[in-house]
C-alpha cells in the first residue's frame, strides 16, 4: 500500500536559503558605532606618530600640566580619605599634604607657562578656537578650585583667608550662594564639585588637541593648511599635512 503525503507545509517549514540578509545599517546600535567612529576615528585618539616639531619645549608643558594634576588627584584622594587630624599630625600626613601643595604648586606653574606659550602661537589657528576655549575654562576653574582648597586647610591661614574673602564676596552678591567660612560648604566644593567639572573641562581639552592635533608652528603653518581650514571645514585629517611634509 502506497502511503502519498503532503509536503507543502514541509517546504514552507524550510527555512529559504536565499533569504537576504538585514541590512544593518538600519540598526540603530550600527547607526551609533558607525557614527562614533566617524566622530572619533582610532587612528587620530592614538596616533603612532607626531610631528617633528611637536619634539619642542614648548609642546612639554601640557604634559607636564597634566603629569602635575594625576599627582595632585591621587594625593587629595589620600587626605580626602585620611581627614584634617591626619594631615596635621601624623609624619606620614604632613608628607603627603606637602606633596599635594608643591604638586599644586607644579600644576599652576605649568599651566600657566602651557597657556602663555600658546597664546604667542596663536594656538587657535586650524579651527582650534574650542581647544583654545576649553584649556582657558581649565585654567579659571583651576584658580577656584586652588581657592577652596586654601579655604579647606583648617589651619590659621585657612581662616584668615576666609574672612577677608568672605567681604568680597557678599559685595558681589555671591556670598547668598557661597559661605567662605563654611568649612563643610568649601571642603565638598573642593574635593566633589569643581573637580569633577575640571576633570571634564581637562578631558574634553585632550580629545580636541587628539582629533585636530597640535597646532603647529608659524613656520610649518602654510598656505595650504589655510586653504583646507577655509575650503574643506570637515577635514580635519588634512589640517597639519603641509607642515608634516617638511619633515
Amino acid at each position: 500500500m502506497t502511503v502519498h503525503t503532503d509536503t507543502t507545509e514541509q517546504v514552507k517549514d524550510q527555512p529559504d536559503k536565499e533569504t537576504e540578509q538585514p541590512d544593518l545599517t538600519k540598526q540603530w546600535t550600527a547607526r551609533i558605532r558607525n557614527l562614533v567612529l566617524k566622530s572619533f576615528p582610532p587612528e587620530r585618539l592614538l596616533p603612532d606618530e607626531q610631528p617633528i616639531y611637536v619634539a619642542s619645549w614648548v609642546y612639554v608643558f601640557g604634559v607636564l600640566t597634566l603629569s602635575a594634576f594625576i599627582v595632585v588627584c591621587l594625593s587629595g584622594v589620600v587626605l580626602a580619605l585620611k581627614g584634617p587630624t591626619w594631615w596635621h599630625m601624623s609624619p606620614e600626613g604632613r608628607f603627603v599634604n606637602s606633596l599635594h601643595l608643591w604638586s599644586v604648586e607644579l600644576f599652576m606653574a605649568f599651566m600657566v607657562i602651557h597657556l602663555w606659550g600658546k597664546f604667542w602661537m596663536a594656538a587657535w589657528r586650524g579651527r582650534r578656537a574650542l581647544t583654545w576655549i576649553t584649556g582657558m575654562l581649565a585654567f579659571l576653574l583651576s584658580i577656584i578650585e586652588a581657592f577652596t582648597g586654601y579655604l579647606s586647610q583648617t589651619n590659621l591661614d585657612s581662616q584668615w583667608i576666609a574672612f577677608q574673602s568672605k567681604d568680597a564676596f557678599n559685595a558681589t552678591g555671591a556670598g547668598a550662594f557661597l559661605n567662605a567660612m563654611n568649612f563643610g560648604q568649601e571642603l565638598m566644593l573642593h574635593i566633589v564639585v569643581f573637580p569633577l567639572v575640571l576633570l571634564l573641562c581637562i578631558a574634553i581639552h585632550i580629545l580636541l588637541v587628539r582629533l585636530k592635533g597640535v597646532v603647529p608652528p608659524f613656520s610649518k603653518f602654510t598656505q595650504k593648511d589655510n586653504e583646507v581650514s577655509q575650503n574643506h571645514p570637515q577635514d580635519d585629517k588634512a589640517l597639519g599635512a603641509a607642515g608634516r611634509a617638511h619633515e
